[in-house]
């Protein structure tokens, strides 16, 4: 995490590169990739589209999306039907904290003020910690005291704490992972391959996961429904509020759902797709 960066983010994975990538590749974001120790990748933008396309239409009248709105919407899109959660750090010059997605569950978040005070709700640190599986007696005492009050301790030193308590199930940020870098030995970048292969390797992808049960038949379909239903409000929540993060995820979403049934027919009804 660049201490010197005014405005920065990182997109922490539960699972391996392998597994993020397919699904990195629909955001149409640059991305670097890199494993993140044990069970862990970290994704880290580029550019800084919360400043750079999003500032020009600013300037026409419409204010600039907040970090944590993109990441937010960027992580709520990558977990949606994924096995494993997604957590987006990011910070500015007024405030640092977390946006925490797993499957269809709602978001969880915590801010820091810019002088590190809490903002948040002590809740949301145990349901953190619930969902990714920490220990419920000792990380959950390290987390609870980030949301104390602590005059040494500015937003940056929360998030370093955060990641310390990440560090024991294994999370290590690879040297040079700074939002904004260039590509650090280990990673790569994440670049769109175009409708028809993104479609193909993410099927492909899914089918030989753990969700390969779930690509054809009537646990798919009704899968399938779900993501639709559950992408149009969202999309249009996200549209609403001009908020390209969420709006992204809902029509995120209603592609897969569409593509869920989509597949489920092709495959189920024609016995030489096998």
């Amino acid at each position: 995490m660049d201490a010197t960066s005014p405005v920065g983010a990182l997109l922490l994975c539960r699972t391996v590169p392998d597994a993020v990538r397919p699904v990195a590749q629909l955001l149409r974001e640059p991305l670097l990739l890199a494993p993140a120790g044990p069970g862990w990748s970290v994704l880290v933008p580029e550019g800084e589209p919360w400043q750079g396309g999003r500032r020009a239409r600013a300037g026409e009248g419409e204010r600039a999306e907040p970090v944590d709105r993109v990441l937010g919407g960027w992580a709520t899109a990558l977990a949606v039907g994924s096995t494993w959660p997604v957590l987006a750090l990011w910070w500015d010059g007024d405030r640092a904290g977390y946006t925490l997605a797993s499957g269809f569950r709602r978001p969880v978040g915590y801010v820091w003020l810019a002088d590190g005070t809490p903002a948040g709700e002590d809740e949301a640190m145990r349901t953190f910690a619930e969902r990714l599986g920490l220990d419920p007696v000792l990380d959950v005492q390290s987390l609870e005291a980030l949301t104390r009050p602590d005059p040494d301790a500015d937003a940056r030193a929360r998030l370093r704490g955060l990641l310390a308590v990440l560090g024991r199930t294994g999370l290590a940020l690879p040297a040079g992972s700074e939002p904004g870098s260039e590509a650090w030995e280990g990673a790569e970048r994440i670049e769109w391959p175009g409708w028809r292969d993104a479609v193909r390797v993410d099927l492909g992808a899914v089918e030989h996961s753990r969700l390969g049960p779930w690509v054809r038949g009537p646990r798919a379909r009704a899968l399938a429904g779900a993501q639709l239903a559950a992408g149009l409000p969202l999309a249009l929540w996200g549209a609403a509020r001009r908020s390209g993060g969420w709006a992204f995820a809902g029509v995120l979403l209603m592609a897969h759902g569409a593509l869920g049934l989509a597949y489920d027919r092709v495959r189920g009804g024609h016995p030489g797709g096998e």
